[in-house]
């Protein structure tokens, strides 16, 4: 607006040569020589640095004056596009656009341990992608064993332990490679597994641990040719066996989990269909443990802190940890600003660092085990729910979302 008044000045028919001189002397501008990162943001600096005055020598002329009104125009718009691709820019994360459909739900993600630039992406609608220069770029994958039949498969959960890895999906499918992922064969399930797949945690040497929706864990040390129950009754018989025990809501069990989490040391931690209570289970134990929930709101998730004790989500935006390291049904809520909108995962950097996400692109961040959280509101614009936190180290992580959203951590 300055410019155009000034240039509307210069073509009045009653203002002369040094008033235009004047007005120029006195016009200052932003110097955009260089940007200032503040916030992990880039702002232009603005020095207000002052046109120097003509010098007798150059005479100021109705040219001189239209280049320099140009310039400080074009001076103008550059700041503006420099700040519009800043504000583009994730402060600790940002986006990688993937060559997928908008629709997909990504799911899981995992890297190849000898080769942490080989990585793999799952998702809903058969989604496969893989990376090779540590999640900077994705391309489609094609694996012929999954699909030769006419199913779109969701694929659910994936592992690696040194070169062997492992893929389940719904409908029951499962994938395994011993070359870090170049070739994948199909490995046969039993038509009687109880429940769909939902999780598979690679141990090594043709090993694996597999869980279904319906409590089954098995084990298997032989590529998955075989494979061992370790745990002896589905939740919903223990449950049915067990009902009088006191746990609010077993009656209304549907007999699925919500969502199930493995700790380092081999524990779960499983989310009832409803919310209404969890479970929990320990090598060794024969049964999934129930326990009442120890807040009013239903549970969304839960999951393993970096020191060994539990993290709760509650829906509506409700986050509680567990009092201690070890397994207690004691929780004490923190206070977060979920703006309303539920609170989906958790994932720790480090034993003091972790980052939460959730509805409507919400991102909450902690420096000090979880005791308090600051919103980052790089992600507010990003129209997706963000279902999933996975670092796989601490100088690599990714946030997973709808709509085929992947944030690739920066920090």
């Amino acid at each position: 607006m300055a410019t155009l008044q000034l240039f509307a000045d210069c073509c009045s028919a009653s203002m002369g040569v040094e008033a235009i001189r004047v007005k120029v002397s006195h016009f200052r501008f932003f110097n955009v020589n260089s940007l200032t990162l503040r916030n992990n943001r880039f702002i232009p600096r603005a020095s207000l640095q002052e046109i120097p005055p003509p010098s007798s020598s150059s005479p100021k002329t109705r040219r001189n004056f239209l280049t320099e009104s140009a310039a400080l125009s074009i001076s103008v718009v550059g700041i503006d596009q420099k700040v519009a691709r800043a504000e583009d820019t994730l402060s600790e994360w940002e986006r990688v656009f993937l060559p997928i459909d908008p629709g997909v739900v990504l799911l899981d993600i995992a890297f190849v341990p000898d080769d942490p630039n080989h990585g793999f992406l799952l998702g809903t609608r058969q989604t496969i992608l893989e990376t090779k220069d540590r999640g900077n770029s994705w391309f489609p994958r094609s694996i012929a064993s999954a699909e030769e039949e006419d199913f779109n498969y969701r694929f659910n959960s994936i592992s690696f332990k040194g070169k062997e890895g492992w893929i389940v999906g719904k409908p029951a499918i499962l994938l395994y490679t011993s070359d870090a992922g170049e070739t994948w064969q199909r490995v046969p399930l039993s038509s009687q597994l109880p429940g769909d797949l939902v999780y598979i945690q690679a141990t090594g040497d043709k090993g694996a641990e597999m869980v279904t929706d319906e409590g089954a864990i098995y084990v298997t040390s032989n590529g998955g040719y075989n494979w061992k129950a370790s745990v002896q009754e589905t939740v919903s018989a223990t449950l049915n066996r067990t009902v009088s025990s006191g746990i609010s809501g077993a009656s209304y069990y549907t007999g699925t989990f919500n969502t199930v989490n493995r700790s380092p040391d081999g524990r779960y931690v499983a989310v009832s269909s409803r919310g209404n209570f969890y479970l929990t289970w320990e090598p060794g134990q024969p049964y999934w443990q129930p326990h009442n929930r120890a807040v009013a709101r239903r549970i969304q998730n839960m999951g393993w802190r970096a020191d060994g004790g539990l993290w709760l989500l509650v829906r509506g935006g409700g986050l509680y940890l567990s009092k201690g390291s070890g397994l207690t049904e004691d929780f004490e809520e923190i206070q977060v600003q979920s703006r309303g909108f539920g609170i989906l995962d958790v994932g720790y950097r480090s034993k003091d660092e972790a980052w939460a996400a959730g509805g409507s692109g919400i991102l909450l961040r902690t420096t000090n085990g979880g005791k308090s959280w600051i919103r980052d509101k790089a992600a507010d614009n990003i129209a997706a729910n963000l279902y999933s936190v996975k670092f796989i180290d601490e100088r690599k992580g990714f946030v997973l979302g709808n709509d085929g959203v992947l944030l690739r951590y920066l920090g």
